[in-house]
């Protein structure tokens, strides 16, 4: 081989571009649509035995609805067996009611209509992790979050192309009231990001708040024209009390929600052994039974309201009893959950980027992916938790997140698939370099190379002594520069000043209103 023929390496100002840049593909649109194959791990008898077995449940077991007559009243006149605070259900009639009228896909609107995404189908959305009450980086430690903190939060998912929503309560801003915290939080979504986000559950006047903000955002866009219904600007987290329980918080929530068409994600929460039996098949079928009952009261508030199917089982060590995470068990439950999602109709949500670890090391990385993996394969559509994960749910990480938010980019390309074009096929590339000469110089590489391959913004590819020289970091090092420089480099997107002036004009009657709590 020629010197000329060789293989250049870029000097370090070259690397620190690209290192800075990350990959140069642009999404075509802001959220994935999979061209792959979603992985099955039951056959039909299989999934057919779960679903017998969750209509069991949720005929004889039945489900408790707690604190709420309101719901029992609802869930009566759907056709319901109402005993105390003990709902049964006549066999089959959660899975007609809400393949009925709850709908396969829906677009979750943004106040830029560029980011809306479509939730369902063959589409899947990445979304940062959800509720921590701590924060964790490398200079400063654990600590409690600050709403300063849930701020940078925000402004970093906005500035990551693979996260498509803005997120939920990303973290606990512990320096503001409970009761009042939501106001500042949905505020942050708004201000400092213009895609799609979740609304608050912790309370029903909460979720009539979000409902509020958002028709402040939409405006005249509010309404559809068409259905004459409201469109969906919020999808929120609707959890089960598992075992078999829903509480009135939730229920309220979700009524809020349901009534005026925003979408609820009904989730069973479950630390398998403990809120579920220990096994795979017991579990996904006391899952299935939660999820539904939870689904039918949406659609009986208001029939066509968007619901997703939730799924969320760790496992956990019998010793201890403390949650684990990136084990084989709850991969295999997320497998079977997906499944029973696709045969009922609706969208699926379950979590990715789960880790149990204190500090962003080789235990957060390995398990991360050990439970994003499982939900790309699975082909679930809201995929809560990609980014910033750490300690069980309990912080939230900085270096975690941008390490996370390479490997949701990475999963963004294994899903679009392999490319058969003419171009993907690359014959011409072949035919001009023929037998026994490298490719780096012919036109097809020239042509494609920006594109190729992905580049990770925090890893390292060096040779030792060039990483050596440049202080031989490693990974979470490489990423907590990567997320101050992302912060530091942070524009807001505009917001239209009179909207803003009208959401802050609301969060100061609402604040007025209400005096300092703490629950």
């Amino acid at each position: 081989m020629s010197e000329s023929e060789k293989p250049k390496r870029r000097g370090r100002g070259g690397r620190e571009e690209r290192r800075a840049r990350g990959n140069e593909t642009a999404p075509s649109k802001p959220y994935v649509t999979r061209k792959i194959p979603c992985f099955e791990v039951l056959d039909e008898a299989g999934y057919q035995l779960i679903e017998d077995n969750a209509d069991t449940i949720l005929e004889e077991t039945g489900i408790e609805f707690r604190d709420m007559p309101e719901a029992l009243e609802i869930l009566a006149k759907g056709g319901a067996i109402v005993d105390g605070e003990r709902v049964r259900f006549p066999r089959g009639m959660c899975r007609s009611i809400i393949q009925a009228s709850a709908p396969s896909e829906y677009t979750h609107h943004s106040r830029n209509p560029e980011k809306n995404v479509q939730i369902g189908g063959k589409n899947t959305v990445f979304v940062p992790a959800y509720g921590s009450p701590f924060v964790f980086d490398l200079d400063k430690g654990r600590r409690y979050a600050t709403l300063e903190d849930f701020h940078n939060f925000v402004k970093l998912a906005y500035s990551s192309p693979s996260l498509h929503l803005s997120g939920g309560t990303i973290c606990e801003p512990v320096d503001v009231p409970v009761n009042k915290r939501h106001l500042d939080m949905l505020y942050a979504h708004i201000k400092y990001s213009d895609k799609a986000f979740m609304g608050s559950v912790t309370a029903p006047e909460r979720a009539q708040d979000t409902v509020d903000m958002i028709k402040i955002i939409a405006g005249d866009n509010y309404i559809d024209s068409e259905t004459g219904r409201p469109r969906t600007y919020a999808t929120s987290l609707i959890n089960a009390n598992s075992p078999m329980t829903f509480d009135d918080t939730m229920l309220g929530a979700a009524k809020v929600y349901a009534e005026n068409n925003q979408a609820c994600i009904i989730t069973p929460f479950i630390l398998a052994g403990a809120m579920s039996p220990v096994t795979v098949a017991g579990t996904a079928a006391q899952s299935l039974a939660e999820a539904m009952a939870g689904m039918t009261f949406v659609q009986l508030v208001n029939p066509g309201a968007p619901v997703v199917f939730g799924s969320f089982a760790s496992s956990m060590s019998m010793q201890s009893g403390a949650p684990t995470f990136g084990t084989p068990e709850p991969a295999l439950v997320l497998y079977t959950m997906a499944g029973l999602a696709r045969r009922l109709g609706v969208p699926f949500r379950s979590g990715g980027g789960l880790c149990g670890s204190k500090l962003p090391d080789a235990q957060a990385a390995s398990e991360a992916l050990s439970t994003l993996m499982p939900a790309v394969m699975a082909g679930v559509n809201f995929v809560l938790h990609t980014a910033g994960w750490m300690e069980g749910g309990l912080a939230m990480g900085y270096e975690k997140f941008i390490m996370d938010v390479d490997q949701a980019a990475m999963m963004e390309i294994l899903m679009g698939g392999v490319d058969l074009s003419e171009n993907g096929q690359a014959m011409d590339a072949i035919r001009e370099v023929g037998p026994g000469v490298h490719f780096l110089g012919c036109a097809h590489t020239q042509a494609n190379f920006k594109t190729a391959f992905y580049r990770s913004p925090i890893t390292d590819n060096n040779s030792y002594e060039q990483w050596e020289s440049e202080g031989s970091l490693d990974h979470a090092q490489r990423a907590n520069a990567r997320w101050k420089k992302v912060l530091e480099e942070y524009k807001a997107p505009h917001l239209d000043p009179a909207i803003d002036e009208a959401l802050l004009a609301f969060i100061k009657r609402r604040k007025d209103s209400m005096p300092d709590a703490s629950y």
